[in-house]
């Protein structure tokens, strides 16, 4: 696609990525750069925190970022660890792919992963996953297993995309589907609003707007139709996996979606956090990076 010079969209644009670089020079991030997936889709990567650490990569949700990660990221608790974030194919800085099933496979999602670890040289990393990011880490497990792995953190997880462990939201899912620009960009803003029981200032909603305002819209129409090997991938796993839930979590649903996890891996632990929604590790990052700190204390000495 080309713009001319002086075309409204072009600078629409340039907006949202300036959004979303502000905060990667403004912060912590040591270094940044891309691996290539199998299927030649190139995975923008971030790192921050002790390059010596016990590595912890970060697998944002449906519409995010790296950014969504930065009160981890900007955590002084958790500047011990490698703290690795990327962004996810069809969001951010990453390739966007025209090609629908480019999203539904979710091997490709599982592949994206497996080269962030491997070009990264991350040795036994904790993996922690937000809502779509843990189906990410699901499939990761169901083709390549936890062998390279010291642990898992599911923060308002999908364990599967199955009505009883979602809640149900079609106005929002079918506004993000639509051809309509404007139906289209109210469900993204609506989706956003619903990842918060306690809505963020108005700078990082705005922040977090731009990066939804950047996702793929093929990503978005084919992303509900995702394969989810939770039976592979949970049911062979043998290292530590944690489940967080907001209580006031208004896209999952924590009770079933805990259920249906322990039933196929019933090493499973479950924290609930009462004064959450979808965003533990944002509505509650003092309790959450406490828990994550230890968490991977626990994992990565086994």
């Amino acid at each position: 696609m080309v713009f001319s010079p002086g075309s409204p969209i072009r600078y629409t644009w340039l907006y949202c990525i300036a959004l979303l670089l502000a905060p990667l020079l403004a912060h912590g991030t040591s270094r940044a750069y891309t691996v290539e997936s199998l299927d030649g889709v190139k995975i923008a990567v971030q790192e921050a925190g002790n390059p010596q650490g016990q590595p912890i990569i970060f697998v944002h949700g449906l519409l995010g970022s790296h950014l969504s990660w930065d009160k981890q990221v900007n955590s002084p608790e958790l500047q011990r660890f490698r703290l690795i974030t990327f962004d996810m194919r069809g969001h951010g800085l990453s390739d966007k792919p025209v090609e629908l099933d480019a999203y539904r496979d979710g091997r490709h999602w599982a592949d994206d992963l497996a080269a962030v670890i491997r070009d990264s040289g991350a040795r036994e990393p904790v993996l922690v996953g937000w809502s779509l990011g843990a189906a990410v880490i699901t499939n990761y497990l169901a083709a390549f297993g936890d062998g390279q792995i010291a642990g898992a953190v599911y923060v308002g997880g999908v364990i599967e995309l199955k009505p009883e462990q979602l809640v149900a939201q079609p106005t929002v899912y079918s506004g993000m589907a639509s051809s309509d620009l404007r139906l289209h960009l109210e469900g993204e803003k609506e989706f956003v609003a619903l990842c918060f029981s306690t809505a963020p200032d108005d700078a990082t909603f705005q922040r977090t707007i731009a990066a939804a305002a950047m996702a793929s819209s093929e990503m978005q129409r084919a992303v509900h139709g995702m394969s989810i090997d939770a039976a592979k991938g949970l049911g062979s796993m043998h290292k530590p996996l944690l489940l967080i839930y907001g209580e006031q979590d208004a896209l999952v649903q924590p009770s079933a979606s805990a259920a249906r996890a322990k039933e196929l891996y019933p090493r499973t632990a479950v924290e609930l956090y009462a004064r959450s929604g979808h965003s533990p590790f944002f509505e509650e990052p003092t309790r959450f990076n406490r828990d994550l700190s230890a968490f991977v204390d626990a994992a990565s000495a086994h």
